[in-house]
């Protein structure tokens, strides 16, 4: 049996194993073809025993760089495989569903309480409305000297023991002011248990005689009282006074422009129209006002001039006002 000659070592840069192979293995590459066609006709049993042998050098730098290749292959693969294990760990994490942003949990939070505070409200308002625990206990009239107290409370009608939050507070003051000697009315809740009504009462600027009596007139011309007037009061001359009339409003205007301690010396107002309105002092002296024009001027030029002696000061003109 003979012994195959012993085949050199492949090289990588030599994958073909030629640079060291003997001459006489290269030129017998046809033998080699002719062996692979022998051993591809006979049996299966033959080529298993003797394929040591028959194996050349090229053939088995052949199947070494096949092998080398497959091993690289399943490498890549088992390579391709793990990133592709890692892409799909990844792509599963980011589409994972994210947990609830704080900014939303503080948002649901926030409506969360702002829902129990309003349910809070509203049941404390509702046992407020319809238990006593808040009912008035006490009426508080202020401001009132010559109104009388019951006539307020008859006419406010407030029962004692009322929830506070029942009662309408607008009615109750228009209730009040329908009083004659009242200009306007305040009325307040006052917790835990009082209400109170504030009462601004009219004064009487002027007055004038009727058949019945006198009556009392207001800055606004307003009739609300039947009675003696107070000491130093002015009489009133005008034909129809009332709150629509215009000289009486003119009138009324002029008499409040005026300074305290010359109102208080003022015992008759006549106004027989707008434009000719006159005033005439409790020691028989005439003031000629004339029309409302510049009436805040004119009401000064009169307190300097009442210092002057004279019987009529004429302040129809401010400009040139007169001492006669």
């Amino acid at each position: 049996m003979s012994v195959p000659p012993e085949t050199p070592a492949v090289s990588p840069d030599d994958p073909e194993g030629l640079a060291d192979a003997p001459e006489s293995d290269v030129t017998q590459a046809p033998e080699d073809t002719e062996d692979t066609e022998a051993e591809s006709e006979a049996p299966e049993g033959d080529i298993a025993a003797d394929e040591p042998e028959a194996e050349g050098p090229r053939r088995r730098a052949r199947r070494e760089r096949a092998e080398r290749r497959a091993a690289q292959a399943r490498a890549e693969a088992i390579e391709q495989a793990r990133r592709e294990a890692k892409r799909r760990l990844r792509a599963g994490s980011a589409d994972a569903p994210k947990g609830v942003p704080r900014g939303t949990i503080r948002g649901l939070k926030m409506a969360l309480a702002v829902f129990l505070a309003a349910v809070l409200v509203v049941g404390l308002g509702l046992i407020l409305y319809f238990t006593p625990l808040m009912s008035v206990r006490e009426i508080e009239v202020t401001g009132i000297t010559t109104v009388a107290r019951e006539e307020v409370l008859d006419v406010a009608r407030v029962q004692l023991g009322t929830p506070l939050l029942q009662i309408d507070t607008g009615s109750v003051a228009d209730r009040v002011a329908a009083i004659r000697r009242v200009a306007s009315t305040r009325v307040q809740r006052q917790y835990p248990s009082v209400l109170g009504i504030a009462v601004v009462e009219r004064v009487p600027v002027v007055y004038k005689d009727f058949p019945d009596g006198p009556h009392l007139f207001d800055r606004d011309g307003v009739d609300f009282a039947t009675g003696a007037p107070p000491r130093m009061l002015p009489f009133f001359d005008v034909e129809n006074p009332g709150p629509a009339d215009p000289s009486t409003l003119a009138a009324l205007q002029v008499m409040t422009s005026l300074a305290p301690e010359v109102a208080g010396q003022i015992s008759r107002v006549a106004a027989p129209s707008v434009a000719s309105i006159t005033l005439t002092l409790a020691d028989g002296r005439v003031v000629v006002w004339g029309n409302t024009d510049r009436t805040a001027e004119k009401a000064q030029k009169l307190a300097a001039l009442l210092t002057q002696p004279g019987h009529t000061y004429d302040v129809s003109s401010p400009d040139l006002p007169t001492v006669r």
